[in-house]
């Protein structure tokens, strides 16, 4: 049977880090869901798409290929992991995946990524739509001061230039498209581990999920 451990949480919580980890020390398939979300939003620029233009992104992303390879994301063959970071992308990415059509596309894909893998996947509706029954769920979280300024940091770390302020914004904007989609919100169960980051380092968050994981 396929192991399958499911992480939710906003911006910044720290989930993307974390199952980067823990798929390495656990032999696991990393699935970023809202990398792909960003994949499409990346080809949507790309090609001049008006993001209002739902019928031409969905067209997009029915004919699209999206395949991981350890950190890396692949869309159409080609490695779009760090262009799909950039400002504009973040910018659009919000309403994109606000798109009914477009994500049931990405959740079957994401659901045939895993059909013959151990996986641990991130996002924003693991636990409740695309794997409602998976044996692990984690629901991680973290104040949105402290994830403002791990995202500020991560930038830093890219080279991609914004302000604390502007990064705030754009965060808080981006909970309440999540915590409000009319499909795939972000929500709180009560089947979800909760795990507050805003105090923990890495390591120890990597920690609490492995322990959880090897008891049950």
């Amino acid at each position: 049977m396929r192991k399958i451990i499911a992480i939710d949480g906003p911006a910044g919580s720290g989930k993307g880090t974390v199952s980067k980890i823990l798929s390495k020390e656990c032999n696991l398939l990393y699935i970023d869901t809202g990398a792909m979300y960003r994949a499409i939003a990346y080809l949507t620029l790309k090609y001049n798409i008006d993001i209002k233009d739902e019928d031409s992104i969905v067209k997009l992303a029915s004919s699209s290929k999206i395949r991981f390879d350890g950190d890396s994301i692949f869309i159409n063959d080609i490695n779009v992991t760090d262009d799909i970071r950039t400002n504009e992308v973040t910018s659009i990415v919000s309403p994109i995946s606000s798109i009914v059509k477009l994500r049931e596309i990405l959740v079957s894909m994401q659901r045939e990524l895993a059909k013959d893998n151990d996986v641990i996947m991130e996002g924003r509706d693991i636990t409740t739509v695309v794997f409602p029954d998976a044996q692990y769920k984690f629901y991680l979280d973290a104040s949105l001061d402290e994830r403002v300024k791990r995202r500020y940091k991560q930038n830093m770390e890219k080279g991609i230039i914004s302000t604390l302020d502007e990064i705030k914004t754009s965060i808080s904007a981006r909970d309440y498209n999540d915590m409000n989609k009319k499909v795939g919100a972000l929500t709180r169960t009560e089947d979800q581990v909760y795990i507050d980051s805003t105090n923990l380092t890495i390591s120890e968050v990597v920690d609490k999920i492995k322990n959880i994981i090897e008891v049950k």
